[in-house]
């Protein structure tokens, strides 16, 4: 496993917050010097109130990109299903350009193939199964990619993908075929385990899964419960655990715009005992 300096990544979740107080924390986070600023791309809140204010993912990654200098920005994750593979690339592409100001872009791919049934069902997008929707994600991955070579201007840089998933027979296949990023909420021993399984399929690929930075979650998100950092977040001896097997990404998720900060300057104090 190749050794990567720790990073921080931050994810705003943009519900229950009104646009200027997502913008402000934007600004404020990237002066902290945080490494990734991360959003998510769903319709509808995933906590507190599930009709409470919500604002959509990319067009607030644009805004993002323009207004900040230093932090790489994307989505944790994009959902594939809702738009074309082309035009996917293309949005991608547009806020490389955004982010860079002269120098290199500062966008992140983050994908994956969805999960949320309502964000679907309104919207008027096919549900399918966690099967079709994983098969979809690996058909427009190629696409997408090639896009990017045949759009004018190119992107400024070969715009890294993070993949997010843990299953173990499609998602880790995907990810060894395309994942710059891989990202997940495993706890160390299970980490440990799929690592071990991204590495076959590595070999059977002909990738080197080694050059894929390992991505996890420091604030844990049952789908079942929804969104619950705070006290039920990893504890440092977790982190170094999961440090320990790979892991060099670790996000910390912020309920809304007007969270408390604590938690990220605690976690930039120990990002930086780590380098």
């Amino acid at each position: 496993m190749t050794s990567r300096p720790v990073r921080l990544g931050v994810q705003i979740a943009p519900q229950h917050a009104p646009y200027e107080k997502i913008r402000d924390l934007a600004a404020e986070l990237d002066d902290l010097g945080v490494d990734i600023i991360f959003n998510w791309d769903h319709f509808f809140p995933l906590s507190g109130d599930r009709d409470g204010t919500h604002f959509e993912s990319w067009t607030m990654l644009a805004a993002i990109a323009e207004q900040t200098t230093r932090a790489e920005i994307g989505a944790l994750v994009n959902c594939n299903s809702y738009r074309n593979p082309n035009l996917q690339a293309d949005m991608a592409r547009t806020i490389d350009h955004i982010s860079a100001k002269g120098g290199t872009g500062r966008f992140i791919f983050g994908t994956g193939s969805g999960w949320f049934e309502r964000d679907y069902v309104e919207y008027g997008y096919e549900f399918g199964t966690v099967g079709s929707r994983l098969d979809d994600l690996a058909r427009d991955l190629p696409i997408i990619r090639s896009r990017w070579h045949a759009l004018n201007p190119t992107p400024t840089r070969e715009v890294p993908i993070l993949i997010g998933g843990g299953g173990e027979k499609k998602t880790l296949l995907i990810v060894a075929e395309h994942a710059d990023i891989w990202h997940s909420f495993s706890d160390a021993p299970t980490l440990e385990r799929k690592l071990g399984i991204l590495a076959e399929h590595g070999r059977a690929v002909g990738r080197d899964t080694s050059e894929i930075e390992i991505s996890v979650e420091v604030s844990r998100r049952p789908r079942s419960e929804g969104f619950t950092p705070g006290p039920e977040g990893r504890s440092l001896s977790e982190a170094n655990e999961l440090r320990d097997r790979g892991a060099s990404l670790f996000t910390v998720g912020l309920t809304s715009a007007t969270a408390d900060l604590a938690v990220v300057h605690e976690w930039l104090a120990w990002r930086d005992d780590q380098r």
